[in-house]
């Protein structure tokens, strides 16, 4: 009988040479507390460096279009009372999702600075479905959090190239933000 105590190395010794060599890399993964932290790190750094280290994206007046008219109609669907403010940003996603929960959703001046080159509204529009996007996916503002919402954000996306704006808003800039500890400079990128 297999101690049931043993390690999972040690339970793999023991598996027959035909298993043990198909799952033999399992036992490569990094299980320690901090590799895992040095990996998550070193993506944050990997995707804020895509950002920052990239040139402003040239997007042409169809694809704006397309992407305005795909949030007007995000924006009808999303069923909150959406505010402006240039102070109130959530520190945490629990103060957002309580607010979410009473149909309500702060958006900071901060969060819409994009250099798209459209009516701000549109903005403000994206950034309050990316936030409904973080409630929807019960996503933290992490790395992981970010992915998260941009892949929800993403599916909903009528092209790859407005995917790859709400990439640039959804994760690159997030990274970067991270990365610095302050918003960067706002810019669409397409690494």
């Amino acid at each position: 009988m297999n101690d049931l105590t043993s390690t999972p190395t040690k339970q793999l010794d023991s598996l027959p040479e035909t298993l043990r060599g198909r799952n033999s890399a399992a036992t490569d993964l990094p299980t320690d507390v901090n590799t895992r932290h040095n990996i998550k790190t070193a993506r944050v750094e990997t995707l804020a460096k895509l950002y920052l280290d990239s040139e402003p994206a040239q997007i042409d007046d169809p694809t704006l279009v397309e992407l305005c008219e795909w949030l007007w109609g995000e924006f009808q669907a999303t069923p909150l009372n959406l505010e402006f403010s240039w102070y109130e940003r959530y520190q945490n996603a629990a103060e957002m999702f309580a607010d979410i929960k009473q149909s309500h959703l702060w958006v900071s001046a901060e969060n819409y600075d994009t250099s798209l080159g459209i009516n701000p509204i549109y903005n403000f529009i994206l950034y309050a479905v990316h936030n409904h996007d973080h409630y929807r996916t019960h996503s933290d503002f992490s790395m992981e959090g970010e992915l998260a919402t941009y892949n929800a954000t993403a599916k909903r996306a009528p092209s790859l190239i407005i995917q790859k704006i709400i990439y640039s808003e959804s994760v690159l800039r997030p990274a970067a933000y991270l990365f610095l500890g302050h918003a960067p400079i706002s810019k669409i990128v397409f690494p």
